[in-house]
């Protein structure tokens, strides 16, 4: 088969989406000697993939995200190379492409959580949401097949479009090692002192789903009874997160929370293993990736008990409702306060991320180009 791959998410620029679709191409290059693959990669990236296997080629796509020049030039340029199958790694498929695919829904996130705080102009949004919605919808209706990554999305897209349920096949995301060099302190760490210190982590961006904001005030009754603990947050230092810092600010907490902005890959394994716990504050998600790899390095996992992450968590996690302020509260005091409590949770972490695997993740996309008619 000649098969296509929307990769210009590709690497750390494509944050979530990024890593999911290098470990993705990654892992296709090490078990499949057979198909043709092109992989389609944008101006930012292009020189970030290389490939490893004689039977992948890399096509460059000059094509932004959402662009017209998106709609209009990419499907004459994967018309091109005459594939009998391509994979889009998200929802931005060309309107016009008519040729057979499948897609990779990872949540329905922009659908139920609203307005996500990236654009000003509530007629603009309005307008984009209105798009997105019939993108959403021709989409669906033309992929031969629709990929998600959690039971909790699959149920979201049925909801959306009932009719859809036997076109969704899920393939979990898998978790391994973020990097082959050796951990590195970030600069916060350093200035802060941070491998002396307890603190909590959480690594993301601060849309509102996120639930930051209810994450600051369970944490400013936190230190009121526990002056030795601190939280960290890593995440781009956008307009949320500026939002998230005044708020932080207003309530006394500047030397207690700690901004990062984006950190490299063998900074955050520095983190992961340092965090006294990793916590997912967030009301909802598609898969939850962070909280995995924290359980990868060793950090308990602290998490909300909505959207997928009991699914993809397991018995590894202490659940909390991320709605209510005072039980994440008592969560973290929890395991502040058990001493036995925070070694079998790493225990049982070890446990958990044995379930996820790239290279799985790899093998069950492959069947699924093998069989998609």
């Amino acid at each position: 088969m000649r098969i296509g791959i929307d990769a210009r998410f590709y690497g750390s620029g494509g944050k979530g989406l990024g890593r999911y679709t290098e470990k993705l191409i990654a892992n296709l290059e090490k078990l499949d000697k057979q198909n043709q693959y092109f992989i389609f990669l944008g101006r930012a990236n292009f020189g970030s993939y290389q490939p490893q296997n004689a039977n992948f080629k890399k096509v460059l796509a000059p094509y932004l995200h959402y662009s017209w020049q998106e709609q209009v030039f990419f499907p004459h340029l994967l018309n091109k190379y005459g594939l009998d199958l391509v994979h889009f790694l998200h929802f931005n498929v060309p309107f016009f492409y008519r040729r057979p695919y499948i897609v990779t829904i990872h949540d329905l996130i922009y659908s139920a959580a609203g307005r996500q705080g990236g654009t000003r102009n509530s007629l603009i949004y309005q307008l984009k949401k209105i798009i997105y919605r019939i993108i959403l919808r021709n989409l669906t209706s033309l992929a031969r097949r629709i990929i998600t990554i959690s039971e909790f999305s699959r149920k979201q897209i049925v909801e959306y479009r009932p009719f859809l349920k036997d076109k969704i096949t899920i393939v979990y995301e898998g978790v391994e090692s973020l990097t082959n060099q050796v951990a590195e302190a970030p600069e916060v760490a350093i200035e802060r002192r941070l491998e002396e210190k307890k603190f909590f982590l959480y690594i993301g961006n601060a849309y509102p789903h996120k639930n930051l904001s209810r994450l600051l005030e369970s944490f400013y009754q936190l230190v009121s009874v526990k002056n030795d603990i601190y939280l960290v947050l890593v995440g781009e230092l956008d307009v949320n997160y500026q939002h998230l810092k005044r708020n932080a600010d207003h309530l006394g907490l500047e030397d207690k929370v700690y901004f990062s902005g984006r950190l490299k890959e063998k900074e955050l394994v520095w983190l992961y293993q340092h965090a006294y716990s990793y916590i997912v504050p967030s009301l909802i998600e598609g898969f939850g990736l962070p909280a995995l790899e924290a359980m990868f390095y060793g950090s308990p996992v602290l998490s909300s008990n909505f959207g997928p992450m009991p699914e993809i968590y397991g018995n590894a996690a202490i659940y909390f409702d991320p709605t209510n302020i005072r039980d994440m509260y008592r969560t973290m005091l929890r395991i502040l306060d058990e001493k036995k409590l925070r070694p079998r949770m790493v225990a049982q972490g070890f446990e958990q991320i044995k379930k996820f695997s790239w290279e799985k993740m790899a093998r069950e996309m492959i069947n699924i180009y093998l069989n998609t008619k």
